[in-house]
């Protein structure tokens, strides 16, 4: 299969909502607001957040709601796209989410990306009191809450009734005047993948794995938009990167010529989880020495 034509290189930036033991157990999110965040504003594509009810650490340690967050980020921070990383769809009734995703839509001035998967943490499920059945049918709510977000979007009193969802003349008024992009996080290669092609305008792909583990799942995706009778071209490609900021010139150079390499894989939107730096010193030193490079 020919490779489609490319989006330009985009760049995310993650900002994690957990407050633990390396951050004094302040969230890390309202600690990045004062110090970091203006710097990704001006200088990044987008900013993301987990949606995550508690950490991986000590189940106290703060960690704030996904929502809430990225609509406080918006207010704050006027020239980024905003994307959860992302919701799981047990975890909200999909029309509350659509209304959700219109509301934020109309506020931020057009620049909210709904980033949705099927979910995976179960003992938050469990916690919450929410069902968690088992891959397939996840994903087939995903599927379901796809099709009644977009129409929710998209005409004044829709109607849906599926096999686990159903609304009857749900209204997400004021409608968005840009449909939201989705982005949907998936690595299945049986049921996730596929969808993904079917029907996301952008797939948050897994960056562990060899490059052949990458290549077969893109293959996957692009398959199936193909199948689905979509351009494979009209799908965004991103992947999460877990790495700390280069501190040196030669450490500058080594992340460049890694993420140059999966730019050439396929990766069209970088989203970048550097954790907890303290100063945007070492945030401009990956703008000026890997970013515009990779974007030149």
């Amino acid at each position: 299969m020919a490779a489609p034509e490319r989006h330009p290189l985009r760049f995310g930036w993650l900002s994690p909502c957990i407050g633990n033991r390396w951050s004094d157990h302040k969230p890390i999110v309202v600690e990045q607001a004062k110090h970091i965040l203006p710097t990704v504003n001006v200088n990044f594509d987008s900013m993301w957040v987990a949606d995550h009810f508690w950490g991986f650490d000590a189940k106290t340690d703060p960690f704030m709601e996904a929502w809430t967050t990225l609509t406080w980020l918006a207010a704050k921070f006027p020239d980024v796209l905003l994307c959860h990383h992302v919701l799981g769809v047990g975890y909200r009734p999909p029309a509350l989410t659509a209304k959700m995703a219109s509301t934020l839509q109309v506020l931020s001035g057009n620049r909210f990306i709904l980033g949705i998967g099927a979910g995976w943490r179960k003992e938050e499920y469990d916690a919450y009191g929410y069902d968690f059945p088992r891959p397939a049918v996840r994903f087939a709510e995903l599927e379901e809450a796809i099709a009644i977000c977009r129409l929710m979007w998209t005409e004044d009193e829709p109607s849906f009734r599926g096999e686990h969802f159903t609304i009857d003349g749900a209204t997400a008024s004021p409608r968005p005047e840009v449909v939201p992009p989705v982005c949907i996080g998936a690595a299945g290669e049986q049921i996730g993948l596929p969808l993904v092609g079917r029907l996301a305008d952008m797939w948050n792909g897994p960056s562990r794995g060899s490059d052949d583990d990458w290549r077969r799942r893109l293959d996957i995706v692009r398959a199936s938009a193909e199948s689905a009778g979509r351009d494979p071209a009209e799908i965004e490609v991103s992947s999460t990167f877990e790495r700390s900021l280069p501190e040196s010139d030669a450490q500058s150079a080594e992340l460049l010529e890694y993420l140059a390499h999966r730019a050439e894989m396929g990766v069209e939107h970088f989203v970048m989880d550097f954790g907890h730096p303290l100063t945007d010193e070492h945030v401009m030193r990956f703008v000026e020495q890997v970013m515009a490079p990779l974007r030149g």
